[in-house]
């Protein structure tokens, strides 16, 4: 067994994760769940040989040093794969993430359309963030494509490892490696500052001295997009405020508040019919009631904010992002239960949006008991509120119908007006030809006339000149 057919073997299932692990056979991670292959256990020896074929000299060092690597790895025409090889009991295992060559529009991942503006911010830090395979590298990816599509600007990204690759179009893209092209985060954030960007797209957010260079980054009038291993919105910020010093969280707070542009929070739900994977998103966009919170530390009142500022600012939290899931009916009663951060909240605003939701959602309690009345009142109300929804109906298309008449009266109007101007064109067209040709015929006519007139003189000319008469002189000689 080669490591090359496993690639392709998981690109062809569409798998999201190859885990290779000793005395096991390789699992595959599709639509969220992981699944053995039907092989034979990978002996230890075997996965140190298909694993360390892949790694530089540099790689393999630091794989002694640290017991762990990350690695990007390529098979050309199929797919490029982030891997992250580590030591587990003694033994090498690994675990390969499928970054596709094509890279998706926000368009095309189900994400709503507000985050799609995010690109549109001149400077400032914008956030993306979510457990491990929740699509933040992809939805990256995906505003980046945005920027490059429409700003001429250059864009540096730096990434443990490069995942997806990014082409020229408007904008110039450099794509630096930690370990390849840059030493550390830290000094490849230093050094870009020199390097002129617009944007600066920083993977993954990992520690105090990146989180602190990303913000000052954002301050100096750079937009950047960075990662973070959150579930909520609030928690990121309480996170990146927590990470700093305590005599320092106080000026953290007023830069965070500053330099922050918008969060969005995702995980993936499992569609109803099992198919794919739908993007759930918290979205938190810094008005300025926001600002105000996350400079006084009152964390706890950005859910609320956020919550009542769905219709101005298109934020949601992530509890109603599960709502519209359900609304829509992509997703089970159970799926968003399970995904909610807050499955209370959620159980509370479904039964005031939709009072017996959980009844009908509940296995086993779909067809009501014979004996409940308040079935039958319930049947009562329906049949009332459609009679009046059919009388609206009615209505309207009574109304419809008199526009209707009124249009085709005025098209029968007009076709008569038409025909007339018709008629009548048609006469004075014929006049016309009349005019044209009694012109003519009068035209014809004289010249007739003058022709005559013409060959007569020449005739009086010509006798006068026989005559030999004195008098040839005047008119007639001319």
């Amino acid at each position: 067994m080669e490591l090359r057919e496993l690639l392709m073997f998981m690109t062809k299932k569409g798998a999201s994760d190859l885990h290779l692990k000793p005395m096991r056979p390789p699992l595959l991670r599709i639509q969220g769940r992981l699944i053995p292959i039907k092989a034979k256990p990978i002996k230890p020896k075997e996965v140190e040989e298909m694993l360390f074929s892949i790694l530089t000299p540099a790689q393999q060092r630091k794989f002694e040093q640290s017991q762990a690597v990350d690695l990007g790895y390529g098979v050309p025409g199929v797919a490029r794969f982030r891997c992250n090889m580590y030591l587990q009991r003694g033994t090498i295992a690994a675990v390969f993430r499928r970054v596709p060559f094509e890279i998706q529009d926000v368009g095309s991942l189900n994400l709503p359309d507000v985050i799609e503006t995010f690109t549109d911010y001149p400077a400032g830090l914008v956030l993306v963030t979510g457990p491990t395979g929740s699509g933040k590298s992809t939805t990256l990816a995906a505003l980046l494509r945005r920027i490059s599509q429409t700003r001429a600007c250059h864009v540096v990204t730096i990434e443990d490892p490069i995942e997806f690759l990014f082409t020229d179009d408007k904008a110039t893209i450099s794509q630096r490696e930690v370990g390849t092209d840059t030493p550390t985060f830290k000094e490849a954030l230093r050094n870009c500052v020199r390097q002129d960007p617009d944007v600066v797209m920083v993977g993954e957010m990992r520690d105090l001295e990146t989180m602190s260079t990303v913000m000052t980054a954002a301050e100096t009038g750079h937009l950047v997009f960075s990662t973070l291993h959150t579930n909520s919105a609030p928690q990121t910020v309480d996170r990146i405020i927590d990470s700093f010093p305590s005599d320092q969280q106080d000026q953290v707070r007023g830069q965070l508040a500053l330099v922050l542009r918008a969060i969005v929070s995702m995980q993936l739900v499992e569609r109803k019919e099992g198919t794919e994977r739908l993007p759930a998103c918290e979205i938190m966009i810094n008005s300025p009631k926001i600002q105000k919170h996350i400079e006084l530390g009152e964390i706890k009142e950005i859910t609320e904010e956020m919550e009542s500022s769905v219709s101005y600012y298109r934020m949601q939290t992530m509890n109603q992002s599960l709502i519209a899931l359900l609304a829509h009916d992509v997703i089970t009663y159970e799926q968003a239960v399970r995904a909610s951060l807050d499955p209370d909240d959620l159980s509370l605003r479904l039964r005031k949006m939709f009072p017996r939701i959980e009844d009908r959602f509940r296995e086993g309690d779909m067809s009501p008991s014979p004996a409940d009345f308040s079935q039958i009142t319930e049947l009562l109300e329906t049949k009332k509120l459609y009679e009046e929804a059919e009388e609206r109906h009615r209505l309207k298309l009574a109304e419809k119908d008199e526009q209707m008449r009124d249009l085709e009266h005025e098209i029968a109007e007009l076709r008569a007006s038409l025909m007339e101007s018709s008629e009548s064109t048609e006469q004075w067209q014929r006049k016309l030809e009349a005019s044209e040709s009694e012109s003519m015929r009068i035209r014809e006519e004289a010249q007739q006339k003058i022709n005559l007139l013409n060959e007569r003189i020449r005739e009086l000319n010509q006798r006068l000149q026989e005559g030999g008469g004195k008098a040839a002189s005047g008119f007639f000689k001319r």
